[in-house]
């Protein structure tokens, strides 16, 4: 049975049954599910100017997605990584790198990597395979979830995941429908293994993500990704870009649309932790499967596409299916060393270790994500 939560309530006292458990609607359907979703939306929605943004540097002839990537790293790395600078202690960065450098290595790899891929996948496949085999990252990070942190789904969220994929389906059916195929069939199967790459590469940072900003803060964790991912986005610019960054016509509408992309980006990694902090990992995944659609919206104004009922049909299917996976809270196994977490959380508050599932206040979980 739940615990009872004390906070207002916008349902009636109906029951709901859900494996072997009965649960009080009032206790699931609560205000704070209500904040998630719309927390999970404003995701989705910098993601959709990120998406925005490319198109027009793309119809623009730009052809830099790791100079996109850098700004995005370097802006983190002049904020957060510089706060970890400042600390002192067991906060310091130099005494993190001591011990956990290779892991954030590792993470920065992966996120960097991710990032590429999927957008070098674009020139090789078409885009409804790209929106169909990106959905993989959730099923890979329920199973990473399962074995590194000891998360217990229930069925109910297999089923919600199930929801979501099937609102990707309509979406993508939509896009058939109304002609959009954007892409390149130039090696197909390169193309969609690039994806599947990528897919991968998120769910592995996105674990990451997750372990470091519920059991060290969310601070450590953009400040570690800031760092590497400077480093290794920057070599990799310095190799693969520098003649298409050096010999340009940049011109003030190009800056203007990098500016915007780095901005989205930027906003979209500092608010992503307190979401994952509040929900999970895979639950901000599949909250941000509505970024294709919001993206499809601008579509409509900006580049002339075809409306269709399909796409309205995607978005409350997965909106729903998101509000259902956030309706019945997950189950983690606690800290390996519950005296050391409890020490960290004595000291630093901005510390305490949350569960997967929304188990804590919306309100309390923000103030403590993003606390420094």
């Amino acid at each position: 049975m739940m615990e009872q939560v004390t906070e207002y309530r916008f349902c009636g006292k109906c029951k709901a049954a859900c494996g072997f458990h009965s649960y009080d609607l009032r206790s699931i359907f609560t205000w704070r599910l209500l904040q998630t979703v719309a927390m999970g939306q404003v995701l989705s929605l910098l993601i959709c100017g990120t998406a925005v943004s490319c198109q027009f540097l793309a119809d623009a002839g730009v052809r830099t997605p790791m100079l996109q990537s850098f700004l995005n790293y370097a802006l983190l790395l002049l904020t957060y990584t510089l706060v970890l600078c400042t600390r002192k202690g067991e906060g310091n960065i130099l005494k993190m790198l001591r011990t956990k450098w290779w892991k954030y290595l590792l993470m920065g790899l992966a996120d960097v990597e991710a990032n590429y891929a999927v957008v070098k996948a674009y020139q090789f496949t078409t885009l409804t395979s790209i929106q169909l085999l990106d959905c993989f990252v959730i099923p890979v990070l329920m199973l990473l979830s399962r074995l590194f942190l000891k998360t217990r789904y229930r069925p109910v969220h297999f089923v919600a995941v199930a929801v979501c994929l099937l609102g990707v389906g309509a979406m993508v059916g939509a896009d058939i429908l109304a002609g959009r195929n954007e892409g390149s069939t130039n090696n197909v199967m390169l193309g969609d293994g690039l994806v599947l790459l990528s897919a991968v590469l998120y769910a592995v940072s996105n674990l990451c993500q997750e372990h470091t900003v519920k059991n060290q803060s969310r601070v450590e964790f953009l400040g570690m990704m800031g760092l590497f991912g400077t480093l290794i986005s920057g070599l990799q610019l310095a190799v693969l870009e520098t003649h298409e960054a050096t010999f340009r016509d940049w011109s003030a509408s190009i800056f203007m649309l990098f500016a915007v992309y780095a901005l989205c980006m930027y906003a979209l990694y500092s608010f992503m932790p307190v979401v994952v902090k509040m929900t999970s990992a895979t639950a901000v995944n599949l909250s941000l499967l509505t970024a294709d659609l919001f993206s499809l919206f601008c579509g409509l104004f900006l580049f002339n596409y075809k409306f269709s009922a399909l796409y309205i049909i995607s978005f409350v299917v997965i909106t729903t299916g998101f509000i259902l996976f956030n309706a019945f809270p997950t189950n983690s196994s606690p800290p390996e060393n519950p005296a050391e977490s409890d020490d960290r959380a004595a000291a630093n508050p901005s510390l305490r270790p949350l569960p997967s599932g929304i188990d804590v206040g919306a309100t309390e979980a923000f103030d403590a994500a993003t606390a420094l």
